[in-house]
């Protein structure tokens, strides 16, 4: 049904988010730069105090703290009064509390410095409430000196009516009406009625008792700082003094809109804004265009690709595939391969693609050479994810993994697979790249055969695998232009490194099989351990050569006489295959006679290493099984 899709049906939502996350990150970076930024200029470039005693606030719109203020949890002790009162706190909803004796507890709104008056308000907006407890005696503060009654009397009237002038609104409530009078006020005084008296409160401002705006002015005497404030300086105690003594220092910097150090200031942080956003914008639309390219390339392949045959699926059927990528069973250099089922008895293999190599190349290389293939001796592609940015390609399960996993000496047991087994893998494999070379339309060139690409099913038949470096060139076609090597070293033939040994050909694969069927009959390479005893590099290849050419047997401890056959065909044709001149390889179809043939009438090819120059035969050593290294591939030129 993928066929029927347009380019438009491609799901962006994927796209967007990946878009979004990466320009979140980049926005979030350059804002905390920016807020960093900013802190410093506010700190040095306004001439702000930077001490341990600076000023301080408990939200954005609270009152500016400072001594003789201190704010509990955020300055140290020494930085306010030692008297009692003058610890200030910060509430849940970052108002500013002062507390008074008897637990009354009040909001800061405003502090008057050079007045030394502080107003609050209570919490609930009814400073009446705090009559009963409200006792200055023990405190630092002051009722501000304006209209004070000696003594108030509190009454509840509840069952008057109309005159409204004793009401204490905040008090009342329906049917319970508070009012206050003066103590002077007579009990039989036709006010008080319907009244009962409730309590009796001392010293109480007038300010206070209209409390229509809720604020309580409260002043304090000591100490005195009011003139440091006037001054326009900070304000402290004096040191190594027995008594407190509070002295002025330092200069208060009052910020004004139109002074030229904000103006300055504002300019930079504006301009450091824009930049932030210019970067950003231009992340956006870099992004954008790589992505889009990205996609384009992908989507123009898929709708020239509709005579093929494989499935497409979504990313979200592709992860209930593989269960949510619960079974991992492999990684290579473009993707990682995941265990899956296609239903209930069809095991898949899901390679997921590193959407950030090679741009597609890989996505669109496999699906291109195999999605049209049906080998016995070739990896099927079931499917493929094209999925906005991802990619995936659905193999069937091959069982037995790849080749390198039993490529060993015959006296290991757990992985040798026997002569004839081994013999029946390289037929395989050599069918397989002669379909590729001849039985297509257009011949396939693999460049990277090699052990971990040649997958086995359960009866050990092989399977050529991983075409991301494959290319694409007529049957008539000699020659093929690289600018650059690809391909796994150690496998690699000695033109695709450099042109001045022949030209790439359909013969670099022979060569690479060649070197896969000498690993093979050799059961492991030269390893590490070796090298170290020898502190020279063992040409394998070479080694296998001179036993040969001594008509000597191949020393691998082969007991049937059926087996040293086998390996001494297996042997002449890998030499054969990885000859120095490609004109002298035999192509894939001749490699097939060869090794359906008994080999009895096999001739061992001429040895090009002896006339090779030491630099030249380096392109031949074999580095140890851990030590493959996939070259980087960069785009053709044609």
């Amino acid at each position: 049904m993928w066929l029927n899709h347009s380019i438009s049906s491609i799901r962006q939502d994927t796209y967007l988010t990946r878009v979004l996350e990466k320009t979140v990150k980049g926005l979030m970076m350059n804002l905390c730069l920016f807020y960093f930024l900013i802190l410093v200029l506010i700190d040095h470039g306004l001439g702000l105090n930077t001490d341990e005693c600076k000023e301080s606030k408990c939200g954005t719109h609270g009152p500016v703290v400072r001594f003789p203020f201190g704010i509990k949890g955020q300055q140290p002790d020494h930085c306010g009064y030692p008297e009692t009162g003058f610890d200030l706190s910060c509430s849940e909803t970052n108002e500013t509390v002062l507390e008074l004796p008897n637990s009354v507890k009040l909001f800061v709104k405003k502090i008057d410095y050079v007045a030394q008056v502080i107003y609050t308000s209570d919490p609930q907006d009814c400073l009446p409430r705090q009559f009963s407890n409200l006792n200055l005696s023990a405190s630092s503060f002051r009722f501000r000196d304006v209209g004070i009654f000696n003594d108030v009397s509190l009454f509840n009237c509840s069952g008057r009516r109309g005159d409204s002038f004793f009401q204490m609104p905040c008090l009342s409530a329906p049917g319970y009406q508070v009012a206050v009078f003066g103590s002077s006020v007579s009990t039989d005084n036709i006010a008080l009625l319907h009244c009962t008296k409730m309590y009796d409160v001392s010293l109480v401002p007038d300010d206070m008792i209209d409390g229509n705006d809720n604020i309580l002015h409260l002043n304090w005497s000591n100490p005195s700082c009011g003139s440091c404030a006037a001054q326009g300086k900070f304000c402290r105690l004096k040191a190594n003094t027995t008594e407190p003594e509070t002295e002025c220092y330092g200069k208060l910097m009052h910020i004004k809109w139109s002074s030229p150090k904000f103006l300055a200031t504002g300019i930079v942080l504006v301009l450091i804004l824009l930049v932030v956003v210019g970067v950003a914008i231009y992340r956006v639309y870099s992004f954008n265009r790589i992505e889009r390219e990205y996609q384009s390339k992908i989507e123009k392949f898929l709708d020239d690709y509709r005579a093929f045959k494989p499935g497409r699926y979504s990313y979200a059927v592709i992860k209930r595939m593989t269960n949510n990528f619960k079974e991992e069973l492999g990684q290579g250099a473009y993707g990682t391969v995941f265990k899956g089922k296609l239903s209930d008895e069809v095991l898949i293999a899901v390679k997921v693609l590193n959407s950030s190599k090679r741009n597609g190349e890989e996505f669109v290389n496999e699906v291109r050479t195999i999605g049209k293939i049906h080998h016995v001796n070739v990896v099927r592609l079931i499917g493929f994810c094209a999925d906005g940015f991802r990619q995936a390609l659905v193999y069937e399960y091959l069982p037995n993994d790849s080749l390198e996993k039993f490529i060993s000496l015959p006296y290991d047991n757990n992985h040798f697979l026997g002569w004839k087994r081994l013999q029946d893998i390289a037929l395989g494999i050599a069918k397989g790249i002669e379909y590729l070379h001849q039985g297509c339309n257009q011949r396939i060139l693999h460049f990277d055969i090699k052990p971990r690409n040649i997958l086995l099913d359960e009866n050990f038949n092989p399977r050529i695998s991983d075409f991301g470096l494959a290319k694409l060139c007529s049957k008539d076609q000699s020659t093929v232009s690289m600018t650059t090597a690809r391909g796994t070293i150690g496998y690699i033939a000695p033109e695709v490194f450099s042109r001045n040994f022949g030209n790439v050909s359909y013969k670099s694969d022979v060569y690479s099989f060649g070197m896969l069927v000498l690993e093979m009959v050799g059961g492991r390479k030269i390893s590490v351990d070796d090298k170290e005893k020898t502190n020279d590099q063992i040409d394998f290849p070479d080694w296998i050569y001179n036993i040969l050419e001594g008509g000597e047997d191949l020393r691998l401890e082969i007991d049937a006489e059926e087996d040293a056959g086998i390996a001494k065909k297996l042997a002449i044709v890998g030499l054969w295959c990885i000859q120095w001149n490609p004109v002298d390889r035999p192509s894939m179809k001749t490699v097939v006679q060869m090794l359906e043939g008994d080999g009895s009438h096999l001739t061992t090819p001429s040895n090009p290493f002896s006339s090779a120059a030491p630099a030249e035969r380096m392109h031949f050593k074999i580095p140890g099984r851990n030590f493959h290294q996939a070259l980087e591939v960069i785009r053709e030129t044609d």
